[in-house]
Formats: C-alpha cells, structure tokens, sequence
C-alpha cells in the first residue's frame, strides 16, 4: 500500500499563527527579512572560511558546517511560513509535510552533534593544548563532522518512514507553522506508541546527553581558564568559549524544552514561539556570534577585502594601461 495514502484528504492544513490583517504585513516583512540575513550571514560565513587560509581549524570546519546546515533547515521551513502569512493559504501536501518534517530533524539532529563537536575542540584546546593537533586533526575532524550529518540524516529518515505509515484520518490541521513531528503524532488516528518511544529515546541520545557532555566540558575549561595567570590569557579564552556557550544554551534549551516537557505543562502556543526562536533568531545569531565577537575572523575579513581590492586596482590599472 502506498504511504501517502494514509492522510485522507492528501493534504494538510499549517495553522500557523493567528496574526491580525493590520500586523500580517510587518509579520512578513519581519520574518523575509530575518530569512534573508539568515542565508546571506551563513554564506558569507562559508566563503570566508573557505578563502582564509587562517580559518582552516577544526573550530572554523565545525563552523562552517554549522552554517550549511542553518542555510538548509531555514529553507525547508521560512519559504512555506512566509507562503502562508502573506496569502493565508495553509494547504500543504502531504508528501511536502514529510520532506519538511524530514529535513528539519535532519538538520536539528546534526546542529546538536556538531554543537558538541565544536564544545570537545575547545575543551582539547584549553585543557590539553600540547596535544591539540594531535588530538584534534583534519582526519578527526572530518570524521566528526561527518557522523554527525549521517547520524541526523539516519534519525530523520527513520522517523520520516515511521510517520508516512501513520493514518491522520481524524484531523489535518495542524497547530503549527511547520510540520513538527510532536505535533503530527498528536493528530494520528493509528497507533504512534513506537514513534513516541523512539523520539524520546533520540531527545535523550541526541540532545540531552550531548548537551550534559558539553556542560561538564565547560566545567572543565572555566577551571583551566581561571588557573591561568595571565588576564589577557584568561579574557581570550573566556571570549573564545562564551559565543559558543551563547549558542548551545539557546539552540539546546528551546527545542528540549518543547520535546521533553509534558504536554500539559505548556501550550502549544508556546510550543510555536518556543520552535520560532530556535528556526529563525538562532540561525540568526550563530554568524553575528561567532564572527561579530571573534577577532580572527574580523582580521580574515579585512585582508580578503585587501586583497580583492588589491587584485580589482591592479585589474584597471592594467586596462587602462592598454
């Protein structure tokens, strides 16, 4: 039997927020706008890694991935949250629902993994910097990274095939602005026991143990910061950590939040505004956090502007010679 015949209308309704007519068009305007400095701060992030030499780390290649995966899972939501505000059309097909639903776990699970990746290279460079390239090599690196994308892709792909069996005869509006997987199992007519056992096992695996990982770590590096004499050692550290911190408390904090706590503990109003934060203000905040705040990446900055100008002089000079 084909899957997608369990929804029986073949199509679902994104209930989205209930915005008024006079707001509905600074909503959008809000929401594009955010969108738009989302996908133009995380690529000018990747070109820029890619073309500092000095950016060629481990911390820099987690980054870099950070921002691929932010550029992707925006885009599996925001276009369609956007679609909807502006013309209030809340139709999605039922195959549409899954592939979102698909690369949104996809993306979320990997963000968590390199989120620890990124917390264990600053753990290795405070704690044991005489091993650091040891420890920390362009193998491992690459390695980590890619487990961590094929671990979220796995997990989305298992829980993507599970949902498309599901039957959701009983109802097709669903209470958010994209298709959540909590809220779509709350709509199923058939059984979801097992893809509710299975999505807490993953909160626990991919979130939670992760994030207490990363906790412990920075346990350990603020007892090593604090040790060092001097305090342009300790402020550089501190200032080195802290943007990632910043990140993982926001981006760790608000979807556990929204997945772990009991239903009846919060609405899903606040289930909305919860997933908001972590689907448009954290992509937002990753590049101005670690770019904006870092002076490395300030100074890559400023000498790929040298010498593009530099080349572009020379480039007229040259013509105008001729």
């Amino acid at each position: 039997m084909n899957s997608y015949t369990n929804n029986c209308t073949g199509e679902f309704h994104l209930l989205s927020f209930s915005i008024s007519a006079d707001f509905q068009i600074v909503f959008f305007t809000g929401i594009l706008l955010m969108y738009l400095l989302i996908l133009l701060w995380n690529l000018v992030i990747v070109v820029l890694i890619s073309l500092s030499s000095k950016l060629h780390t481990p911390m820099y290649y987690f980054l870099c991935n950070l921002s691929v995966q932010d550029i992707v899972y925006v885009s599996a939501i925001l276009p369609k949250f956007l679609a909807i505000t502006i013309t209030q059309d809340l139709r999605i097909a039922f195959q549409g629902c899954i592939i979102q639903m698909f690369f949104f776990t996809f993306c979320v699970g990997t963000e968590f993994l390199l989120l620890t990746s990124m917390a264990y290279d600053r753990y290795v460079a405070i704690c044991v910097p005489l091993h650091y390239t040891t420890i920390m090599s362009k193998g491992v690196s690459i390695i980590l990274a890619l487990a961590s994308w094929l671990v979220g892709f796995l997990t989305a792909l298992i829980h993507s095939v599970m949902v498309s069996f599901v039957s959701f005869c009983t109802s097709q509006y669903i209470n958010h602005f994209y298709c959540d997987l909590k809220t779509m199992i709350q709509l199923a007519s058939s059984d979801t026991t097992h893809i509710k056992t299975l999505l807490f096992v993953v909160c626990v695996v991919l979130g939670l143990f992760p994030f207490l990982l990363i906790l412990t770590s920075y346990i350990f590096i603020i007892s090593t910061i604090i040790k060092i004499r001097s305090s342009k050692g300790r402020a550089k550290a501190f200032s080195s950590c802290s943007s990632h911190l910043t990140v993982v408390i926001l981006f760790y904090g608000t979807p556990l939040s929204a997945y772990m706590i009991p239903e009846s503990e919060h609405s899903q109003e606040q289930d909305k505004m919860l997933s908001l934060l972590y689907t448009a203000v954290v992509p937002l905040l990753n590049p101005l956090v670690y770019s904006l705040r870092n002076n490395e990446v300030l100074t890559a900055v400023k000498n790929i502007n040298q010498k593009y100008f530099r080349f572009q002089t020379a480039a007229t000079n040259t013509m105008k010679h001729y």
